[in-house]
């Protein structure tokens, strides 16, 4: 991912240098392991130790690969360099690549994983703080983008926070998924490597060991981590998409923090744009990019390919480095959003009245008016109001057939707003238990 969608602490999972220190803690580990059981000396395997404070010369490393075509002799022949080609002569014992490959893998998502569980840490944090300070802040609700009945903009940002919060579990299990290594040698029989090496090599990382791997650990675990991945994604997208609504000029019921020398647009001086959640609009399109070529490794040609890797080397850094910039974005925006009480009232009002509409519909079928009757009556008032900008309440006064069953202060009760907020307090309760 391009620097300017990047934060360091993940692109670092990702770099070469820290690639190379799994491989070498891998190797190592598992020489001990081996000496421990008697396949290797002792001293072999001490002898690997040697370079446990070198930084692995990844210029060198590309160059032996340019030679070999083929990146772990690469890396295990500069290994060899550096403590010597007699202490390395038993470095890799029984093992494939794919042993060092899948294992690596799995440590860096399982990292990343923390990265990210700890950002939706942080948001869910925001949002709830958000959502005490609106929770009695009234705002219409819209369906189909058209005005429905009134809700609270503390009840908003409580649904993103629900929503998120499943999200943090998805993303725990998504960790436990992949959390596996394996160290079973060619087609994953343990032929010439013991399973007890597996173990060692997985408690030292972290990890558990892969209950059956073949050649590789099963791809399906990774399908599930981003999928993971891909869903929040979408819910980083609902919540960019409804602040993009809310800061439309017509609406202009919230919007972003707009800094001191902040330029919103080239042309108009006087632009004010939504520009960051449309930016998280499009960085939700890229993480959920990884989501079917994930699905699609997972079908591979009897005990090993490698079709699944050239995917991988770009979908792991890719998707966990813009997904950890989009959470961290979207904590910035929550906390700096500028919300607008007042201007959520006055939208509520500009169809005087028209939002009370089910109530007055309810209260007429428990004065006898069949449903079909009372929808009749309510609509050909309301669409006055739409229509000719007539104030509700009034037709409904002035409908004769709406006065033969409710009285003037029978219809102005159902205008109160606090009937629809009274519930308020059980939802958080709900939410935030």
């Amino acid at each position: 991912m391009i620097p300017r969608y990047s934060r360091p602490d993940m692109v670092a999972i990702w770099s070469p240098e820290t690639k190379f220190r799994i491989w070498y803690e891998i190797e190592a580990h598992a020489c001990d392991a081996m000496a421990d059981l008697g396949v290797i000396p002792k001293e072999s395997a001490e002898a690997v130790w040697k370079a446990k404070d070198v930084e692995f010369d990844v210029a060198r490393i590309d160059e032996i690969e340019a030679v070999t075509k083929h990146d772990v002799i690469a890396f295990l022949t500069h290994l060899a360099e550096i403590i010597g080609n007699e202490e390395a002569r038993f470095v890799h014992q029984g093992m494939t690549s794919s042993d060092v490959l899948d294992t690596t893998f799995n440590v860096q998502l399982v990292r990343a994983a923390d990265i990210l569980i700890a950002d939706m840490e942080g948001l869910l944090a925001a949002l709830k703080r958000r959502a005490l300070e609106h929770k009695d802040t009234i705002r219409i609700g819209r369906s189909h983008g058209i005005h429905a009945e009134p809700t609270t903009m503390g009840l908003t940002f409580a649904r993103f926070y629900a929503e998120m919060d499943r999200n943090l579990e998805r993303l725990r299990v998504a960790r436990a998924e992949v959390a596996t290594g394996a160290i079973s040698g060619a087609v994953g029989t343990f032929a010439n490597i013991d399973p007890s090496v597996e173990a060692h090599v997985c408690e030292k990382l972290g990890l558990k060991p892969e209950p059956i791997s073949t050649q590789v650990i099963p791809r399906d675990r990774h399908a599930a981590f981003f999928a993971a991945l891909g869903v929040v994604g979408s819910s980083i997208e609902n919540i960019a998409t409804e602040i993009r609504h809310m800061q439309r000029t017509e609406v202009l019921e919230a919007e972003e923090f707009f800094s001191k020398g902040q330029k919103g647009s080239s042309a108009m001086p006087h632009k004010r744009n939504p520009v960051l959640t449309e930016n998280l609009t499009g960085l939700a399109r890229l993480v959920r990019m990884a989501v079917v070529p994930a699905m699609e490794n997972v079908a591979l040609w009897h005990e090993r390919d490698i079709s699944h890797s050239s995917v991988e080397r770009n979908i792991g850094p890719d998707t966990t480095v813009t997904l950890d910039f989009a959470l961290s974005r979207l904590t910035s925006v929550v906390d700096k959003l500028v919300i607008y009480p007042d201007n959520m009232i006055a939208n509520m009002n500009k169809f005087r009245g028209l939002v009370h509409s089910q109530r007055v519909l309810l209260a007429l079928t428990q004065k006898g008016v069949s449903r079909e009757d009372a929808y009749t009556l309510v609509q050909r008032n309301a669409m006055k109001v739409w229509e000719q900008g007539a104030d509700f309440m009034e037709e409904l006064k002035g409908d004769a057939d709406v006065r033969a069953v409710m009285s003037e202060a029978e219809i102005e009760e159902k205008f109160d707003l606090g009937y629809h907020t009274k519930h308020v307090d059980t939802i958080f309760a709900r939410v935030f238990s």
